[in-house]
């Protein structure tokens, strides 16, 4: 089979798609024929070397695709399920072994492309405003890169429970599509002086319940002002890179506020959260209330273009890899 490896880290430049033998499922695994990979940021972490992994590895951990075989004592799925995943590593590829405990269904009126757009982000969408700043009706929030994978999904969720979502973007077209999704205002980062300010007008000096930041450096400074006292700055992704340590004593400052680095792997580590969250996600896209945008669809060889263009936010929605 074809897959995108990584020998050693680096660029977009290090990986090469090699043709490698193909995967045998063990116990409790899945072989999976696979219709489409998703890109997620948390690839090139790991493509960069941020994340460490022993080389060499195949990339991608997100997608969606048909069970071929079953390993032994792999029960609770046959040949022929039409299964998603957000944890198999060397998902970009035309064959992966998916666990089949981080392995989900994909229910009737879900496409292969809107199972794998939604999975990895929407599940992460869902967690961060139902476990980890609840949203309620009447909140005002506030959600950085409004117009991608994400923060679409983070706009639709956020909005259907009733908040009002402020949303920032890099380019009118992006801000159009985060009205579209939903947000009462968005900001053109690049046309504003001071970010905060700009968001504490729009709350009448109050500030925010909660901001969502997927963004990291270039960003926290900002979302730490325009959070109200005791508000929550979730900050779950560094696309423009990592956060520098923080005095706590910022948090007492800024009104008593809370930090937090989630993950959503640490939301979904037994088979109930799993379930939870990539049921409501699904089950909001089959009946037509959240809408996946796919952004872009590359060949599995143009691995390296599609992380260019995510990494220089060119990019809005999901981007997918079609073996």
């Amino acid at each position: 089979m074809r897959a995108i490896q990584v020998e050693q880290t680096g660029g977009p430049e290090v990986m090469r798609l090699a043709e490698v033998d193909d995967p045998k499922p063990g116990s409790g695994e899945l072989l999976v024929a696979v219709a489409a990979a998703g890109v997620n940021y948390i690839d090139t972490y790991q493509r960069s070397g941020l994340y460490p992994r022993e080389l060499p590895f195949g990339l991608g951990l997100e997608g969606v695709g048909t069970v071929r075989e079953l390993g032994p004592d792999t029960a609770g799925f046959a040949v022929g399920d039409r299964v998603a995943w957000s944890e198999a590593q060397g998902s970009y590829a035309e064959l992966v072994n998916v666990p089949a405990g981080r392995a989900v269904r994909v229910p009737d009126g879900v496409s292969d492309e809107q199972a794998a757009g939604v999975l990895l982000q929407g599940m992460t969408a869902h967690y961060l405003v139902d476990a980890t700043y609840p949203v309620c009706s009447g909140d005002t929030i506030l959600v950085h890169a409004v117009a991608g994978g994400t923060g679409l999904l983070l706009t639709q969720l956020a909005t259907a429970r009733g908040a009002r979502v402020i949303g920032t973007a890099s380019t009118e077209e992006k801000a159009a599509l985060g009205r579209s999704a939903g947000a009462a205002e968005v900001i053109n980062y690049t046309q504003v002086a001071d970010l905060a300010a700009e968001v504490r007008a729009l709350t009448g000096g109050e500030g925010v319940a909660a901001v969502y930041d997927g963004v990291g450096k270039d960003t926290f400074d900002a979302s730490l002002a325009s959070l109200r006292r005791r508000g929550t700055l979730a900050l779950f992704g560094a696309s423009s890179g990592p956060v520098p340590p923080v005095d706590p004593q910022r948090l007492n400052a800024a009104g008593s506020v809370y930090l937090t680095r989630p993950s959503l792997f640490h939301y979904i580590t037994g088979r109930d959260e799993l379930e939870y969250h990539a049921g409501k996600v699904l089950a909001a896209v089959a009946d037509g209330t959240l809408n996946v945008r796919i952004g872009h669809r590359y060949p599995l060889a143009d691995a390296a273009r599609a992380h260019e263009d995510l990494q220089s936010r060119r990019t809005t929605g999901k981007l997918l890899l079609l073996p």
